[in-house]
């Protein structure tokens, strides 16, 4: 009897292992740097320059680049400058002061209220309370209260030096997250036109609830896009693909218009089943020819040489669509003409995924005849 619930959790064991593979991969880059700076920020401080125990040359790298690429550049000026304000007052009052608790509450208190006097960020405020307690905490060794403010600095300029090295992957993820969203698109097409044939309510409250479950898929684009812009922000050396990456950005809007619209049609079919209230077959047709269009438009978007090219071949796929849309049989069956009108808006929100514009798209559309 308890088969089934150790077969599905062994099933959500191997999803959860899945999902945070594909995590670990995503941010290989950034692990990779983040351990390779607080290798070289030791090395300088304590082999170049003779530092015995360079703790905070390490932390300042890796605290300073993180594993995000999100405002890259100021986190680590913030964090560099709030961990050096943090050492270099918890080393000047620990040596006058001595180390105690009321010592480390002063130090604490004096170094948050130092970051927030510079009206500087809570990551700067934060840092800076941090390491005036590893300070505070350390025994206290003689002549290396400037030499642990040095090794701050330094693991920040090496975070400095490093956060402006940022591999390609960043810039073509949203492309690839965009893709991941269109082929959902079409699979809940073609889910839709085989409910519509089928007339099978089962079938459809299924794909209803499958398309109620995408919204995580917006999310994960809109990171995507986001980080993108991050790394052309952040990198000298990418600077040139902002314009291609912001246009990714730009599609981040018409891709959850055009998602909502498929769950909008999949409810109505859904519904159409469940009332037994018959859709033409020519809506049918219509969905499985725009869900091949969606796989076009994402296989372009992915198999592009570059990120600066937009999915126009996909264009008159879509645009004979439109006017199929507009010649297709008509009838009285309230939920049938809302599956129509949805299939209409999937159209014109993918048209803009190919460089038209919301005008533009919407006026390819022929009107339906009245």
């Amino acid at each position: 009897m308890k088969r089934p619930a150790f077969d599905t959790w062994v099933h959500r064991s191997r999803t959860s292992a899945g999902a945070r593979f594909v995590r670990w991969r995503s941010k290989r880059w950034a692990v990779a740097q983040c351990a390779v700076s607080a290798g070289v920020a030791w090395f300088i401080a304590h082999d170049l320059l003779g530092h015995q125990t360079p703790l905070f040359a390490s932390i300042a790298a890796v605290v300073s680049l993180g594993t995000s690429y999100g405002q890259r550049l100021r986190r680590v000026a913030e964090v560099t400058i709030g961990v050096a304000i943090g050492v270099l007052l918890g080393d000047l009052l620990v040596a006058w002061l001595g180390s105690g608790a009321w010592q480390i509450a002063l130090i604490v208190g004096l170094a948050m209220s130092a970051g927030l006097l510079l009206d500087a960020s809570q990551l700067f405020v934060n840092q800076a309370a941090v390491q005036s307690i590893f300070v505070a905490t350390l025994v206290p060794s003689s002549g290396v209260a400037l030499t642990r403010w040095t090794d701050a600095l330094i693991g920040g300029g090496v975070a400095l030096v490093a956060a402006t090295a940022v591999p390609a992957a960043p810039l073509r993820r949203p492309r690839e997250r965009a893709a991941v969203v269109i082929r959902k698109i079409a699979h809940l097409l073609r889910a839709a036109g085989d409910v519509m044939l089928e007339a099978d309510a089962v079938h459809g409250m299924s794909v209803l609830a499958e398309a109620r479950s995408t919204d995580g898929l917006i999310r994960e684009l809109q990171a995507a896009a986001d980080e993108g812009m991050a790394v052309v922000a952040s990198s000298p050396f990418r600077i040139r693909h902002k314009p291609s990456v912001r246009q990714m950005a730009e599609l981040v809007e018409p891709l959850d218009r055009a998602l909502r619209s498929t769950r909008v049609l999949v409810r109505q079919v859904a519904v159409s089943a469940y009332r037994g209230r018959p859709v033409p077959a020519s809506y049918a047709t219509l969905a499985f020819d725009l869900s091949d269009a969606a796989d076009l438009l994402a296989e372009e978007l992915v198999n592009a040489r570059g990120t600066e090219e937009l999915a126009e071949a996909a264009r008159p796929a879509l645009l004979a669509l439109g006017e199929a849309s507009a010649a297709v049989e008509r009838t009285d069956v309230m939920t049938a003409e809302g599956v129509l009108l949805q299939l209409r808006s999937v159209i014109v929100d993918l048209l803009m995924l190919t460089g038209m514009g919301q005008f533009e798209a919407t006026d390819a559309l022929p009107p339906p005849p009245g």
